[in-house]
């Protein structure tokens, strides 16, 4: 190996060649970065990082096994906008109609819906992970991912808007209460409908009492500089107990148009 090495060297350096393109890929490559502060809320050795020795917490949680399709029920009214929002949602309104009914997207076609649209989509299951300080949810539309914290960490100070925002949970006894913050506030309320970055979403989540076969999700969404008041709703999963999720990759269909420059446009 180390004969090899040299008579490549050699014949580099014979070439006229900068040794820099042999020497750089025997350079040591760069450590990992930094290790991240503990969470507030817990303390160092303790979390969803050190699951060892928890199995008995998991088996002590309820039975959310298999996959759950959303079933929609009777449609609640819609969220009550106030102020910029409301008007905005009108204005979103009458350019539809003037535009026959399309609605023009300032986003593509392959950018998922994100919270709280990501726990009311129809057709597509979902599969609940129980891990020792963690729940995790795979959505099989855009084979999305949110992650549920539930070792008693604390929210982040200010954290960055994300699809999914910051997801801090506890049990309470067989039901999961969530409460999450940090939700970007360019993803839609519903459609049509946006938000401010006050929103906060609290979800209570629980096996039907008498049908162990259905999820439920009692949500309620949070935002003064939006709404007018909170909103309520009650959704429904049931259980697939041998379903699986399905690969859904969106990047390899997408049908966004290109106009005569070669920029996509958003339809």
């Amino acid at each position: 190996m180390a004969r090899g090495i040299k008579g490549r060297l050699g014949a580099v350096l014979g070439a006229g060649m900068g040794v820099a393109l042999l020497i750089a890929p025997l350079q040591a490559q760069p450590g990992p970065p930094p290790a991240a502060p503990v969470p507030a809320g817990l303390k160092e050795g303790t979390g969803a990082g050190f699951p060892k020795g928890k199995n008995a917490q998991l088996d002590s949680l309820p039975d959310w096994g298999g996959i759950w399709f959303f079933a929609p029920g009777a449609r609640p009214e819609p969220p009550k906008l106030k102020g910029k929002y409301k008007e905005a949602n009108e204005k979103w309104r009458a350019d539809i109609a003037a535009n026959n009914g399309i609605d023009k997207k300032a986003r593509s076609n392959c950018s998922p819906p994100g919270m709280p649209g990501f726990m009311a989509l129809a057709q597509y299951p979902y599969e609940f992970l129980f891990t020792p300080g963690r729940v995790t949810i795979n959505q099989e539309a855009w084979m999305q991912t949110r992650k549920i914290w539930t070792d008693g960490r604390s929210h982040q100070e200010d954290p960055d808007p994300t699809f999914y925002g910051d997801s801090i949970g506890h049990w309470e006894k067989d039901t999961l209460v969530v409460d999450t913050i940090g939700i970007n506030d360019t993803l839609p309320l519903q459609t049509g409908m946006t938000h401010s970055d006050k929103l906060k979403v609290t979800e209570r989540i629980h096996l039907s009492p008498t049908n162990s076969n259905l999820l439920i999700n009692e949500i309620v969404l949070d935002d003064p500089d939006a709404l007018e008041e909170p909103w309520h709703a009650t959704y429904t999963y049931r259980r697939d107990r041998y379903g699986m999720l399905l690969e859904f990759q969106c990047s390899e269909n997408d049908r966004n148009p290109i106009d005569a420059e070669g920029n996509t446009l958003f339809h």
